[in-house]
């Protein structure tokens, strides 16, 4: 069972199982999948409302489509700004056209001189979720750390299908989704 493991093992099955799940993937079903905001997620897109995204790398779930249709109903959007594996995550204001600079693992981001916000909902890329819709992350803790400073966000992990486990390894820091969202289905507890 998947809870034996160490978060490192978990880790890497679940990274690989996202990219064999992608790979095979047709160019149709990956164009199609997360296109349009549910009606769940709809709900909490009101106008004015902070929605922090970020930029796909590798065979995450692409928000792209889900920010841009975000933006169109009247909402502000942000992406995280990391500086270092230590240094806290903060969301800065971003607009598709914006210029974006490289970051630390990879990462692309706003510039450090974008206006800071807090989100009022949070999409969250993740390696794997569980039922408890407890979130594993790359290991840095950077989506933890800035969430728990964060009043009333609303937190959805967006995953493929194939990245939910039976069980993860979980610690007293790590911070539950509020909602994960696949290409499947909306999951709330």
């Amino acid at each position: 069972m998947d809870i034996e493991f160490d978060k490192a093992s978990q880790r890497l099955k679940y990274r690989q199982l996202r990219d064999e799940f992608v790979e095979n993937l047709t160019p149709s079903e990956r164009k199609l999948a997360f296109s349009r905001v549910p009606s769940p997620l709809r709900a909490l897109l009101q106008p004015g409302k902070t929605v922090a995204g970020y930029i796909a790398t590798g065979s995450e779930v692409d928000p792209a489509s889900l920010l841009n249709e975000a933006r169109s109903m009247g909402c502000k959007l942000a992406l995280p700004h990391i500086t270092s594996r230590v240094a806290p995550m903060r969301f800065l204001r971003w607009d598709p056209g914006d210029q974006l600079f490289a970051g630390p693992f990879g990462l692309s981001q706003p510039s450090e001189t974008a206006e800071p916000c807090d989100p009022d909902v949070a999409l969250v890329p993740l390696l794997a979720f569980d039922a408890r819709l407890m979130r594993l992350g790359q290991g840095a803790g950077h989506y933890d750390r800035a969430l728990s400073l964060l009043d009333n966000v609303i937190a959805v992990g967006l995953a493929w299908s194939v990245q939910m486990a039976p069980a993860l390894i979980s610690d007293p820091w790590d911070i539950p989704m509020d909602a994960v969202l696949t290409e499947q289905s909306w999951i709330t507890q």
